[in-house]
């Protein structure tokens, strides 16, 4: 499939949209971090098992805002400083089970070599064998276990040079540092099960809603063919674009990776037009486009051109006969 072009912004757009603005990440870093906190003192304290489970989840949810903002951190456009974006990946990553520089390595190269076979997060792709389907399934359900794999020894024992591994290193001996003294004064106190608890089952809910969203961003897309059409939006609703820091406007994000997260509700106007003359792909909601993956399975090229002839079947207005 040919690739397509860059979609072009005028200058003063561009600028404008990647100018840098603290408001946004001032007032919902600490806001979401707040909810967090509260919702942790409410699991702890609660004697509802209805109330432990709804914090649970909510925590899990909230995970994915911080999981976002991490994410704008890989770009460098969560702060101006190099050092204050690494230093908050690095944070954020601490509690998950993977580390900043790795996830932050593979998603530049994802970006990279978008939805083609040098891709290292296209796993969705291949002969649609058993292999695949034990995959693509595997995801959806541990995608967080694999996740653990892949960046915690996979991908740094196959791309990484000196500097990478020596912040990896640092990375995992942070971790270990940490869950252990964590871990250990909770044990000192007979609250071992509590905390373990109030960090692994959120971090469950994480894994299952990232396993969403990361298949929703490019299954089914055209393959090969560049940032523009290799890529979904999914307008959702408003709760999730407030939340989750507007990922799921990521067509703009990755034809524009250098736009922070406040912005790509209005590049993706901006885009418009362009978006709908090149047949990118758009859809309303994060749960049918799943659902539509995960009855259809693994890809594979001759299965991915019927699923796009269907779409665009789907979608031409219906001939009145004559």
């Amino acid at each position: 499939m040919s690739r397509h072009s860059i979609p072009q912004l005028a200058k003063s757009d561009l600028d404008r949209l990647r100018r840098f603005r603290l408001l946004p990440n001032l007032t919902k870093i600490p806001l979401f971090s707040g909810l967090m906190v509260a919702l942790g003192l409410v699991a702890w304290n609660t004697e509802s098992q209805l109330v432990l489970w709804s914090a649970y989840i909510a925590l899990g949810y909230l995970w994915m805002s911080m999981v976002t903002f991490m994410h704008d951190a890989t770009h460098s456009t969560l702060f101006k400083r190099p050092l204050l974006n690494w230093m908050f990946g690095i944070l954020c990553m601490l509690p998950i089970f993977a580390t900043f520089v790795a996830f932050r390595e593979d998603h530049i190269e994802h970006h990279r070599h978008n939805r083609s076979p040098r891709d290292p997060d296209a796993f969705t792709m291949g002969r649609r064998g058993v292999a695949d389907f034990l995959l693509f399934y595997a995801y959806a359900l541990i995608g967080g276990v694999l996740s653990f794999i892949h960046f915690n020894f996979i991908y740094p024992f196959t791309q990484f040079g000196p500097r990478q591994w020596a912040i990896q290193l640092f990375e995992m001996a942070l971790k270990g540092t940490v869950y252990w003294l964590v871990l250990d004064l909770a044990a000192e106190h007979d609250v071992l099960d509590k905390a373990l608890g109030l960090w692994l089952w959120p971090v469950l809910v994480l894994s299952l809603l990232n396993s969403m969203r990361f298949i929703a961003e490019h299954y089914g897309t055209p393959w090969n063919a560049g940032q523009l059409v290799g890529t979904r939006t999914v307008t959702s609703n408003p709760v999730h674009s407030f939340f989750w820091n507007n990922i799921n406007w990521h067509i703009g994000h990755h034809v524009y990776p250098s736009v922070p997260w406040y912005n790509l509700q209005e590049l993706h106007r901006v885009l418009e037009p362009q978006i709908l003359a090149s047949g990118a792909v758009v859809d309303r909601s994060y749960l049918a486009v799943y659902w539509q993956a995960l009855r259809q399975g693994p890809e594979s090229e001759p299965q991915l051109e019927a699923s796009l002839a269907a779409r665009t079947a789907r979608a031409a207005p219906a001939v009145a006969p004559v």
